[in-house]
């Protein structure tokens, strides 16, 4: 019997981390790239495998728009589907109002995550409900964009079993570039050409997600695909946050119509 994270009562998930571990952890930066405190860079061979130059024909680059919102997830564990945010604690636990509508959005539509998760399984996007640094019109676009999807290992699924899987229910970021390695320059300028999400702002930045087919096996020769490493770029005048009353002080900025997700 399918559950959601409503039925979850008393001491149980409301209190402690429902994966026992963050949902989502931090991606470097690439050179250049707006960083925060808790931030740090990513090596100068990944920056250079992701924007200049292949190791060889065995990795492939995937290139899409970094989005501006809260980091969330959801994840099947028991049979439950549980809203989930970036630090791994349930959605309605957070003392964030977004959050709970999250919650609430998630609640109304588990039986679409039931369809493409696995037990184990979780997937991560990002929330556009409310604006944080940057302001959108979404229009007839649903506020939550997928961009990770983990197996039961809690290893990233590939790019393209993510379009397959997800994108079925799901919007997923622009994707700006597959296959080669392609500078921040041109990823910044393709950005600019393509505004998907309607934003009013700057837009943030870029995700880059390296695939690589591994060797497995020296003797055989045998190899599989796997996410080798994510970097990311975010512009250098980006100021996190300016929309959110904590530093705006006035009230929260909504980026679609409130009414559908309380």
């Amino acid at each position: 019997m399918l559950r959601c994270r409503g039925e979850l009562t008393g001491d149980n998930m409301n209190d402690k981390k429902p994966l026992g571990r963050k949902s989502y952890g931090h991606i470097p930066h690439l050179p250049n790239s707006r960083m925060g405190v808790a931030d740090h860079k990513c090596s100068e061979g990944q920056a250079r495998i992701a924007t200049e130059k292949k190791r060889d024909k065995h990795d492939n680059i995937i290139v899409q728009e970094k989005l501006d919102g809260s980091n969330v997830g959801v994840a099947k564990i028991n049979g439950d589907i549980i809203a989930l945010t970036r630090s791994g604690y349930t959605a309605i636990s957070s003392p964030y109002e977004q959050h709970h509508y999250y919650d609430k959005w998630v609640n109304k539509n588990k039986s679409r995550f039931d369809k493409i998760l696995n037990e184990g399984e979780r997937i991560c996007g990002e929330w556009l409900l409310q604006a944080h640094g940057t302001r959108y019109n979404l229009k007839d676009k649903e506020p939550f964009v997928a961009f990770d999807l983990y197996d039961n290992n809690n290893k990233r699924i590939l790019f393209l079993e993510l379009i397959k899987r997800v994108n079925v229910e799901f919007q997923i970021p622009l994707t700006l570039s597959i296959a080669d390695p392609i500078s921040i320059e041109t990823a910044i300028r393709r950005l600019e050409n393509n505004n998907d999400f309607n934003a009013i702002d700057k837009r943030e930045g870029v995700v880059y997600r390296v695939e690589r087919n591994r060797v497995i096996n020296k003797q055989t020769g045998e190899r599989k695909k796997e996410v080798d490493f994510l970097v990311k770029y975010v512009r250098p005048d980006k100021k996190d946050g300016i929309y959110l009353p904590s530093v705006s002080n006035k009230p929260p900025v909504y980026n679609c119509d409130l009414e559908k997700y309380t």
